[in-house]
């Protein structure tokens, strides 16, 4: 068993990256491991069954079984999250100035009114940070709206882009107390490449998660998802 576990999980690697959903996968997968099974019964070798390249013959089961591929694009996509992110952290900069008085007003203000500092503190690097999430996941569902399943990547990326913020915030903070908050240039590059890759990877997942949900009509119909004919 050890030997058909070995082979589906490397023909499932190559249906992922054939571009084949999730559903699909575990409909190849099931048929594969009854054919695999019914081998080893037979007393031959499962891997005899598929030959030395298991990619190509997963690829070739795919065509035949005739199942609908959708692309990752997940350069594309990430180019056009960064973009929009670089965007939103300008923008959310000069919020951030305009923004900076009255952080020191709510700081400073009386006593007989009292605002938690964390509140303000929340405020002052939220609004931001808000900022550069929403110009990440715009960017991506407006530039890209040709492809397919982009709004539920949109959608993921809305509330993971923020989960990934909140966890490398502290992280990054945490470098900069390490090295007294130096202004020198590899600490910068350091600290800004450690953000570019919380975002980074919170978009790739948004997009692989949004791979595995089931089809929709809209899917069905979109021209980038189309099927596989037989070989």
């Amino acid at each position: 068993m050890d030997t058909i576990d070995r082979l589906l999980g490397e023909a499932d690697q190559a249906w992922r990256g054939y571009g084949v959903g999730s559903a699909d996968r575990a409909a190849l997968a099931a048929d594969l491991r009854l054919d695999l099974r019914a081998a080893a019964a037979d007393g031959g070798d499962p891997a005899q069954l598929i030959g030395g390249d298991v990619a190509g013959f997963a690829r070739r089961l795919a065509d035949e079984a005739d199942v609908r591929r959708v692309r990752g694009d997940y350069g594309r996509i990430l180019g056009a999250a960064l973009l929009g992110a670089l965007l939103g952290a300008v923008l959310g900069y000069g919020l951030l100035m305009a923004a900076y008085p009255v952080f020191v007003n709510l700081v400073d203000i009386p006593r007989s009114i009292k605002v938690p500092i964390q509140l303000a503190v929340a405020v002052y690097y939220g609004v931001p940070g808000a900022v550069v999430t929403a110009g990440a996941v715009i960017a991506v569902r407006t530039q890209l709206r040709e492809l397919p399943r982009i709004r539920r990547t949109a959608r993921m990326m809305a509330v993971l882009v923020p989960v990934a913020g909140i966890i490398i915030t502290p992280i990054t903070v945490g470098f900069a107390w390490s090295t007294g908050y130096s202004l020198a240039p590899p600490v910068v590059v350091a600290e800004i490449a450690m953000v570019l890759a919380a975002l980074a990877g919170a978009t790739v997942l948004a997009r692989r998660l949004s791979l595995r949900e089931g089809r929709t009509p809209s899917d069905t119909s979109h021209p980038d998802a189309t099927r596989v004919r037989p070989a």
